[in-house]
């Protein structure tokens, strides 16, 4: 079975119109954390990423929180390294938890999907700024296509070319299709 038929099987590759985490509409939203829920499952999803890093000198794999959290962990345990992450605060992606890195330490960082980057790039600030040597990148899906450029040499197991849209541009707004946030408490269906 592929990726991205696991996918379809967790119910974690949706249909409808959605607002990504950038702001941009898809017709698409990929649910990681479905397709994360079962340890077995995320650990052979991070010993994959990790294949791609074996002969590398990664000393640490860091994510931006939330989602790639899981995945990020996943394949921290695959290459026996050290996993750590950042998050969000005042609006600005920064390294907290009493994490701190050597200087030059050489770091992977891992996220779920990426779309634009955008999240990627401020991770690998904050760790390079932090003292970090970010050397790499990698996420499960990569929705650009190979576009995206995070500043570093990256990898993705899946790439798909899913169209993203501004609010301005968007069909599904001009056919008045309602859009929705999944994992927020907008997701029909979501009781959280």
């Amino acid at each position: 079975m592929t990726l991205l038929e696991q996918f379809r099987e967790a119910g974690a590759l949706l249909d409808g119109h959605f607002i990504l985490s950038s702001g941009l509409h898809s017709s698409k939203y990929l649910q990681c954390a479905l397709a994360l829920r079962h340890p077995a499952d995320a650990l052979e999803i991070g010993r994959q990423i990790a294949n791609s890093y074996r002969d590398s000198d990664i000393e640490t794999v860091a994510s931006p929180a939330i989602g790639g959290l899981i995945i990020g962990f996943a394949t921290a345990a695959a290459l026996g390294v050290s996993f750590i992450w950042t998050e969000r605060q005042n609006g600005e992606m920064t390294l907290r938890r009493g994490f701190s890195l050597r200087e030059g330490e050489k770091i992977l960082v891992v996220e779920d999907v990426i779309t634009t980057g955008g999240s990627t790039r401020e991770c690998i600030a904050a760790l390079n700024s932090n003292g970090g040597d970010v050397i790499a990148a990698a996420s499960i899906i990569d929705r650009s296509k190979g576009v995206a450029d995070v500043g570093v040499p990256r990898v993705s197991l899946v790439s798909l070319d899913v169209p993203s849209y501004t609010t301005d541009d968007c069909p599904m707004c001009r056919e008045g299709a309602l859009a929705v946030k999944p994992g927020s408490r907008d997701l029909p269906g979501n009781d959280s």
